[in-house]
């Protein structure tokens, strides 16, 4: 083995390594490390992807369409019919619009354990504005409610309904304006005072 001196240090070894040296041992460390974040890496990740889009209007206060061409429904939430001219279906509309307006950039997330699209084709997501869960956001302001078609439960349940108490305990959106009628499997019926 030949050795010559290293600037600024000792002497510095050119040529085979013993088998236990440091050097050895820690490239081995670093590729079981290695092993295991890759083999973490094939796992099913821990949420399902979201697709960025563009909204081109706001239907009423739980549907949207995006500038793709597709009718978005917000999963898990209900809001008052605009066309059954139910108690606070404008306000609702309008708190979409204040937090998803038409041009702004969203992302939309599937819920794999639920239905991907409802009986009239429109596809079911949570949407999300400037990292805003905006079906969360409506129920906590108390433009919609936690609606789980047939008891199913999506993976924000328990936001949504943390969300539906403090609204109707602070008597926000429709809690205040409006006599509702509630119930989280069933769609939400409001009607003026």
């Amino acid at each position: 083995m030949r050795s010559w001196p290293s600037p600024g240090g000792p002497t510095a070894r050119v040529g085979p390594r013993a088998p236990g040296s440091t050097t050895s041992r820690s490239l081995r460390l670093a590729l079981v490390a290695l092993a295991a974040v890759l083999v973490a890496g094939c796992a099913a990740p821990a949420d399902p992807a979201r697709d960025g889009e563009t909204v081109a209007r706001v239907g009423d206060g739980d549907t949207l369409d995006v500038r793709g061409g597709e009718r978005i429904r917000l999963l898990q939430i209900d809001a008052p019919e605009l066309g059954e001219g139910e108690c606070f279906a404008r306000q609702s509309q309008r708190e979409l619009e204040r937090l998803a307006p038409p041009g702004a950039a969203v992302e939309l997330e599937p819920d794999p354990d639920l239905d991907d699209e409802d009986r009239f084709g429109r596809l079911l997501r949570y949407v999300y504005a400037a990292d805003i869960d905006v079906n969360v956001e409506l129920v906590r302001r108390g433009a919609a409610t936690p609606y789980f078609l047939g008891g199913d439960e999506g993976r924000y349940a328990d936001e949504l309904l943390d969300a539906v108490a403090a609204a109707r305990d602070e008597q926000r959106g429709m809690w205040g304006s409006c006599r509702v009628e509630w119930s989280p499997t069933r769609p939400v019926a409001t009607h003026p005072r």
